[in-house]
């Protein structure tokens, strides 16, 4: 969407000038040079969908641990608190971050580990388990209630535990969505 802009003012800086300096430049300005117009564009509603990884191998050849993990979802949950601007203005993480761990299959602990390391099911796979729709009837969406979001517990792979993180300060529910939250469903 694009917004035309018109300023009526001086915007000239006045090196250490008082209002009253501003007042008499604006006086003394043509009208037609004082007129700046422009236009801003902006979108009035977007619902995004982040993926990420963490590769257990690379995670390993850099000592990334459980409290690099922790700070990784922390930073990720409170993104856009410290970064609202009047293009930003009200985004936010509305979801729990959806989490897929690989734990592997196998009964030795041993080739557990190593399954857990190679993934137990390809990344595309386990993104397809993430549903949004728009609802019925909704021709314009505004907010991210306009839509349906699902994950399809169901089909997750074997090997593969289903977590949620919604609170950045809390622990990762595993196989059931956090308490409290209402607009994300398991399928």
């Amino acid at each position: 969407m694009d917004i035309a802009i018109t300023r009526v003012a001086v915007a000239d800086p006045i090196k250490e000038g008082t209002v009253e300096d501003y007042l008499k430049k604006e006086a003394e300005t043509p009208e037609d040079k004082l007129r700046t117009m422009g236009c801003k564009q902006l979108i009035p509603f977007g619902l995004y969908e982040v993926r990420g990884f963490i590769s257990a191998n690379l995670a390993a050849e850099t000592g990334f641990d459980e409290a690099d993990l922790k700070a990784l979802f922390e930073a990720i949950l409170n993104m856009y608190e410290h970064d609202h601007s009047a293009s930003k203005g009200e985004m936010a993480v509305v979801s729990p971050l959806i989490i897929f761990k690989h734990v592997g299959t196998d009964t030795d602990a041993a080739q557990r580990v190593r399954q857990a390391k190679l993934g137990c099911a390809p990344a595309h796979k386990l993104f397809e388990l993430v549903h949004l729709q728009k609802k019925p009837g909704v021709q314009f969406p505004r907010r991210y209630r306009d839509y349906d979001a699902t994950v399809d517990a169901s089909r997750l792979p074997a090997g593969v535990e289903l977590g949620f993180l919604s609170d950045p300060y809390a622990q990762v529910s595993w196989g059931e969505l956090p308490a409290g939250e209402d607009w994300f469903r398991l399928g």
